[in-house]
């Protein structure tokens, strides 16, 4: 069944690829960029925080949806290759003094370059044996961070200074909200079109049948290399940005249950899709808002409560929304969105 309205046709392999076809859409789209791009002026400072932390999150939340979700290689370890990403940042900008974009960039490869070691198993296991690889690299990466004090500051840190580009300081969120979308924009952008190039179709051969791909002459060395050399530079790319947001980091900003929460979020945005990382994060971001407001709602409505139980309450309840979310909506947010789009041009040929 075709996705376009009804009178549009291809004619072209150019236009069944593009990924804007409409006057409708081309309109839509441009009001979403406008909107997107003044929300600082009609947003203060903690919603902007929020969005920010977004958009950091949904570059790193992309890349691992291009390892696992295109490619189909399980890895519970992201966040590791984040942290790799951001003191990698952290050190050529403070201690070596290099400009942003070098670090940037740096960051990007050295996480890139990272991952491509711990992504060598791929090649030999898959499934829940290469989960467990992917694990020992988050704890491996945060047991030398944390141990090499001399150049990463060990548990206590290190701090980061504010990103510039040209003389131009980012030290508000309103700044620091037009470099972390537009780079969050790009890479969206990005995914979206991966998936329809020759590396993409790759990727999804491998994740269906990876011996039916080789058959078929898919290099399979190749191809999970770059799925995970992908994934992890868009990680390090998404490090880079949370350390020189948050102005200083340590190995508590990447923990194993962020690893866990980021698998998660492309769970329930929809997995292999360029629509799921963004409704995927979106979600689990807007529960993390919602629970943070109602510990304290909960402190005064149950007052005779044991010490902490308001605290712990809230992470009860949020694993309890994810798995009912889990068991009615298992194919993700996306797939959901489809079945919408699909109602709504069927509707009145629904009888």
């Amino acid at each position: 069944m075709s996705s376009l309205p009804c009178g549009t046709r291809n004619y072209s392999y150019a236009e069944d690829m593009a990924i804007v076809r409409t006057r409708t859409q081309w309109v839509l789209m441009i009001a979403f960029i406008i909107l997107l791009f003044s929300a600082p002026a009609y947003l203060n400072n903690y919603w902007l925080s929020i969005i920010n932390l977004f958009g950091i999150t949904l570059i790193s939340i992309i890349g691992l949806n291009i390892l696992v979700g295109y490619c189909g290689q399980l890895s519970i370890g992201h966040a590791g290759f984040m942290a790799v990403g951001a003191y990698t940042s952290a050190i050529l900008t403070s201690k070596l003094g290099l400009p942003f974009p070098v670090a940037l960039i740096s960051s990007g490869i050295m996480a890139g370059a990272i991952g491509l070691i711990f992504g060598i198993p791929s090649v030999r296991v898959k499934g829940f044996y290469l989960a467990i690889t992917s694990i020992a690299a988050q704890f491996i990466i945060i047991w030398i961070i944390n141990h090499w004090t001399s150049l990463t500051g060990g548990f206590s840190g290190i701090s980061v200074p504010y990103a510039s580009i040209g003389g131009f300081l980012f030290n508000t969120e309103g700044r620091e909200y037009f470099l972390i979308i537009g780079i969050a924009v790009i890479c969206v952008f990005l995914s979206k079109n991966i998936a329809r190039t020759r590396v993409g179709r790759a990727f999804i051969a491998i994740r269906d049948n990876d011996l039916a791909a080789e058959v078929m002459g898919v290099n399979l060395f190749y191809y999970k290399m770059l799925a995970f050399f992908i994934g992890c530079f868009l990680a390090g790319i998404s490090g880079s940005l949370l350390a020189h947001w948050a102005g200083s980091i340590s190995t508590d900003h990447f923990s194993f249950m962020n690893s866990i929460l980021y698998v998660g979020m492309i769970i329930i945005g929809g997995l292999g899709t360029a629509l799921g990382p963004i409704l995927g994060v979106g979600v689990i971001q807007l529960m993390q808002v919602g629970m943070t407001q109602l510990t304290p709602a909960l402190q005064v409505w149950l007052p005779g409560m044991p010490t902490g139980f308001a605290t712990g309450i809230t992470p009860m309840l949020f694993g309890l929304v994810i798995v009912l979310f889990l068991i009615f909506e298992p194919r993700g947010l996306a797939h959901r969105w489809n079945l919408l789009k699909a109602s709504y041009r069927l509707w009145p040929f629904s009888y």
